[in-house]
């Protein structure tokens, strides 16, 4: 075999597996409504066929024959409304199609029975075959081969009791026998149109599903992809503190909401001192781990409160909200001395690293860029006086 014919046999056998899960799943999506609508048809249909007792005993009155027709009715009547019953709770449409297909047949041969009791009515009992056989279509919707047999059944035995019993002749049993196939192609072609559009409809509906899980899906990763783009925009990328533009965003609202409040709020700038000689010196790539691990040192030392961000290169700022001058001085000092006990390693022992800080007060008359400019000025007259200092105003 070719592997060209190897690959058509598994789309083949692909496509009959997906053929048969559609199918399934089709059945599983109606068998609720089936149950429903089939309880719901034979309480009407035993109703109905009670009633024609009404009937029997004005034709026939308290005669033998009455007798016998009320009892079979009685018998189809409860068996049917039984098996309502029986439906409606457990009957599974598609593994227990006996169940549904059960009333039919008993159905069946209580219209048989009547033939043979009342023959006398053959030509009402015709409308009626007629109009019975239209209903086993649509008495059990999706169960094509079940209604198909069981009018097959009550058609052919029909015209064999007419022509026994009520002695119908060859002429009138082909009449009577076009009429009954007139109404099984009437509810042929209605159940099989009807199967049609609940197929059309069950498959739009899968799509809608599909093309509405698909949604959610895009949807879910157009958010994850905002979310990372967010995180990108907002975190500097080597360090994870805010971004400059983000720092700037929160600090000022943490500036104007001290001002409602009639809070302090202190800021300060962080230079690593020699830091051009360190890149020099152990190549960017150690400068980025010293960044990195003086970041650390600085979260360590902050309030969850607090914000720090990269203002650029290795220049940092730090907001400070609720906190008074005194208080940003003491936790400057104390970020600046942790700095300077910090030990990276074998391969930086001859570094002695060190941090230049200058602080910043608010005033009530300040914006953010006035308060970054003055702690800026601080942390450059620190610069200026030696380094690892800190400076405030």
């Amino acid at each position: 075999m070719s592997q060209q014919q190897k690959q058509n046999d598994i789309h083949w056998l692909t496509g009959q597996f997906s053929d048969r899960q559609k199918e399934l799943s089709y059945r599983r999506s109606i068998e609720s409504n089936v149950r429903s609508d089939a309880r719901l048809a034979l309480i009407l249909a035993s109703v109905i066929f009670a009633m024609f007792g009404i009937t029997d005993y004005n034709l026939l009155g308290l005669t033998h024959e009455y007798y016998l027709l009320l009892t079979m009715r009685i018998v189809v009547v409860s068996s049917c409304l039984t098996l309502a019953f029986i439906i409606g709770k457990t009957g599974g449409y598609a593994e227990k199609a006996w169940l549904h297909a059960l009333p039919l047949w008993i159905f069946a041969i209580g219209i048989i029975l009547i033939v043979p009791l009342r023959p006398e009515s053959l030509s009402t009992q015709v409308t009626s075959i007629a109009i019975a056989i239209v209903a086993f279509y649509l008495l059990i919707p999706n169960l094509l081969t079940v209604a198909a047999l069981a009018s097959a059944f009550v058609s052919i035995t029909f015209l064999a009791a007419a022509m026994i019993y009520a002695g119908v002749t060859a002429e009138g049993a082909v009449r009577i026998g076009l009429l009954i196939a007139m109404a099984n192609i009437v509810g042929y072609s209605s159940l099989r149109r009807l199967e049609r559009l609940q197929r059309q409809q069950h498959a739009l509906l899968n799509d809608e599903r599909d093309q509405n899980r698909e949604l959610l899906q895009e949807i879910k990763h157009r958010k994850s992809l905002e979310a990372q783009l967010r995180m990108v925009a907002e975190h500097d990328a080597l360090t994870g503190v805010d971004s400059r533009s983000h720092f700037m965003k929160r600090a000022e609202a943490l500036l104007q909401r001290a001002r409602l409040d009639d809070t302090p709020f202190c800021l300060f700038m962080i230079d690593v001192d020699h830091f051009k000689k360190i890149n020099d010196t152990w190549g960017h790539t150690q400068g980025d781990v010293i960044l990195t691990k003086i970041v650390e040192f600085c979260q360590h030392s902050l309030r969850p409160t607090d914000i720090i961000g990269r203002f650029g290169g290795e220049e940092f700022v730090v907001g400070l909200p609720h906190t008074s001058p005194d208080d940003a001085t003491a936790v400057a000092e104390r970020l600046k001395q942790n700095v300077e006990t910090l030990r990276l390693g074998d391969e930086f022992k001859d570094l002695k690293l060190s941090v230049t800080i200058g602080v910043a007060v608010a005033s009530t008359e300040d914006d953010l860029d006035t308060l970054i400019t003055r702690a800026d000025n601080r942390l450059y007259e620190g610069k200026r006086n030696g380094r690892n200092k800190v400076v405030a105003c």
